[in-house]
């Protein structure tokens, strides 16, 4: 399939598709110099890769996994790891900006569950503590 055709039936840019190949993760029939035609499976290819990006992988990442479109099961169980952490996190700081939406504070900065939160999103999302989102959902 020719690198036009991929780019009007998958939306994504040839830009993209050049890119791809560049990094190793799509490979041209075609030989160089010549237009890049690729296999019939770059769709797949392609939707593999959206998936992974969407997941939170790096292309390098990505590209790992897809040797020969074997997925490496460790990095999938990994990354839902992660994710599962992510969402504990995010549901963390949902209650607590709800908390400080309904806090009866004067002044938010008094509310000790408000000064949790705070001190949670300044540490960043890789450097907490398991315990911290746990603390901000019991009031003190």
């Amino acid at each position: 399939m020719d690198i036009a055709d991929v780019a009007r039936r998958t939306g994504v840019p040839a830009s993209t598709l050049r890119y791809y190949e560049k990094k190793g993760l799509l490979k041209s029939l075609a030989g160089r110099g010549q237009r890049r035609q690729f296999a019939a499976d770059v769709a797949d290819r392609l939707a593999l890769i959206a998936l992974g990006q969407a997941a939170g992988f790096s292309l390098d990442e990505v590209g790992a996994m897809l040797v020969d479109l074997q997925v490496d099961r460790q990095m999938l169980i990994a990354k839902a790891d992660e994710l599962d952490a992510r969402v504990k996190r995010l549901q963390a700081m949902s209650k607590g900006l709800r908390h400080a939406a309904q806090c009866p504070e004067q002044d938010h900065l008094a509310c000790p569950k408000f000064q949790r939160l705070m001190k949670l999103s300044a540490m960043g999302y890789g450097k907490r503590p398991k315990r911290s989102t746990a603390a901000l959902n019991h009031p003190e």
